[in-house]
């Protein structure tokens, strides 16, 4: 379950305010979009109730939707911020699929010389 501590404000994710209005909003906007389009023109009348029908709708898919998203959001564990991967020093980078640079030898005539 969620952590709620009791007299402690709710952050805008956890609190029902967020996903209710952003669905009001998307609301509004499809009920004036279908009186708009669904009456013809102006000289039919409008069709309210196409409106209130669309906008019930848009209101419930968006607040569905916002309640999904905001149950399936998680915290990142804390040990992978920590650079626990496979380069663990960005100084000494891998140069072969290994995993290990090749040494050079110490009887090599130059210093870049392998044997």
């Amino acid at each position: 379950m969620a952590e709620q501590n009791s007299g402690e404000r709710r952050s805008l994710r956890t609190s029902v305010k967020g996903p209710l209005m952003f669905s009001a909003f998307w609301a509004v906007l499809a009920f004036f979009a279908v009186l708009i389009f669904a009456s013809g023109g102006s000289a039919k009348a409008p069709r309210f109730d196409l409106a209130f029908t669309g906008a019930g709708i848009a209101f419930i898919v968006t607040l569905v939707i916002a309640a999904m998203l905001s149950m399936s959001y998680k915290d990142n564990a804390e040990h992978l911020g920590k650079g626990s991967g496979v380069n663990l020093s960005s100084k000494k980078p891998a140069s072969s699929f290994g995993g290990h640079a090749a040494e050079p030898s110490p009887d090599a005539d130059e210093p870049g010389e392998i044997r």
